[in-house]
C-alpha cells in the first residue's frame, strides 16, 4: 500500500494541496486574470468619464454619486452621460437633470442616447450641453402618467371586500379597489397637469424652445432621432465616437484618457437597479413614461 502511495504521490500530492488551499488558488487566479489583462494605460490618470444611465429610473442614487463626485473631482475634465432608459418615477428624473445642471457649471456635459432617451431620462438629459444621439435612438416622450388597475371586478368574483378608514376626501384617490369618482380623477389630473407644465417648462427653458409649441416637441410624442433633432430635442446625430470627440473639444484636453468602470460593480448595480424597477413599476406612482 505504501508502495502504491508513493508510486502515485506525484499527482495525489497536489490535488491535496489544491484542495486544501482552494481559497487561495482562487483568489490568486483573480489576480492573474486581473493583471495580466491590465494595460499600462490604466494607470494613467482619467481626465474623462462616462456616467451610464440605464434602464427604468426608480433608484438612482449611485449615479447621482457618481455625478457629484465627478463634479468636485478636478482630474475630471468632462462627463459623457450615456443614456440608455425609457424614463421612470419623476422625482428621481428631476434629481437627475438638476444633477446635470450644476455639474455642467463646472465642466462639459455630453449625453449620448444609446437607444432610448425618452420621458424621464431625457428629462435627465435636458441641461447637458450637448444632446447626440445614435441615428437608431428613440426620443421624446414628454408627458407625465398615473394609472392604476380597477380589480374591484375581480375582487367581487373572489369574494373579497375592503375596508377603509380615512380623513380627507381625497385620501383613497387611485386606489386600486374600485372604479375612481369624477372628483379623484380630477384630483389626480391637476397633478399630473402640474407635473406636466414643470417638464415642459424646465424642457423649453434648457433647449431654447417655445414653451406655448409644446404640441409639437412634447405631448408624448415619440421621435427618431432626425425627427428629434428637427424639433430641437438634440444637437446631432451620431455615434458614440462623435459624442466623446464632442466631449474632447469642449474640454480641449490633449490628451483624452478615459475612467474605467469596474465591470463587477456594473453588473451588480444593473441587476439590483432592474429589481427595484420590476417591483416599483408595480406600485401606484407618478412616473414619467
Amino acid at each position: 500500500m505504501n508502495l502504491i502511495s508513493k508510486l502515485f504521490y506525484p499527482i495525489t500530492a497536489p490535488i491535496t494541496f489544491i484542495q486544501r488551499n482552494f481559497k487561495t488558488f482562487l483568489f490568486l487566479t483573480i489576480l492573474y486574470f486581473v493583471f495580466a489583462n491590465t494595460d499600462t494605460k490604466n494607470l494613467e490618470t482619467a481626465n474623462l468619464q462616462i456616467i451610464e444611465l440605464n434602464g427604468p429610473i426608480m433608484v438612482v442614487d449611485e449615479v447621482l454619486e457618481k455625478i457629484e463626485t465627478a463634479k468636485f473631482d478636478n482630474t475630471i475634465k468632462g462627463v459623457l452621460l450615456k443614456v440608455n432608459s425609457p424614463g421612470g418615477a419623476v422625482a428621481p428624473s428631476v434629481e437627475l437633470a438638476y444633477a446635470i445642471k450644476e455639474l455642467k457649471e463646472s465642466k462639459p456635459v455630453v449625453a449620448y442616447a444609446s437607444g432610448i432617451m425618452a420621458s424621464g431620462s431625457y428629462y435627465a438629459s435636458i441641461w447637458a450641453d450637448k444632446i447626440i444621439a445614435n441615428p437608431g435612438s428613440m426620443i421624446g416622450s414628454i408627458g407625465v402618467i398615473m394609472q392604476s388597475a380597477d380589480a374591484s371586478e375581480l375582487m367581487s368574483k373572489i369574494g373579497i371586500k375592503t375596508q377603509t378608514v380615512k380623513v380627507g376626501k381625497y385620501k383613497e384617490s387611485g386606489t386600486p379597489t374600485r372604479q375612481w369618482t369624477d372628483d379623484e380623477r380630477k384630483e389626480l389630473e391637476k397633478v399630473t397637469q402640474d407635473t406636466y407644465d414643470m417638464f415642459v417648462s424646465d424642457v423649453a427653458d434648457a433647449r431654447n424652445l417655445k414653451k406655448e409649441d409644446h404640441t409639437l416637441y412634447a405631448d408624448a410624442h415619440i421621435f427618431t432621432s432626425n425627427q428629434a433633432k428637427k424639433v430641437g430635442l438634440i444637437d446631432e446625430v451620431a455615434t458614440i465616437s462623435t459624442a466623446k470627440r464632442v466631449l474632447v473639444d469642449l474640454t480641449k484636453v490633449e490628451k483624452p484618457i478615459w475612467s474605467k468602470e469596474n465591470k463587477m460593480d456594473k453588473f451588480m448595480q444593473n441587476m439590483m437597479n432592474n429589481t427595484i424597477a420590476n417591483i416599483t413599476t408595480n406600485l401606484n406612482g407618478l412616473v414619467a413614461y
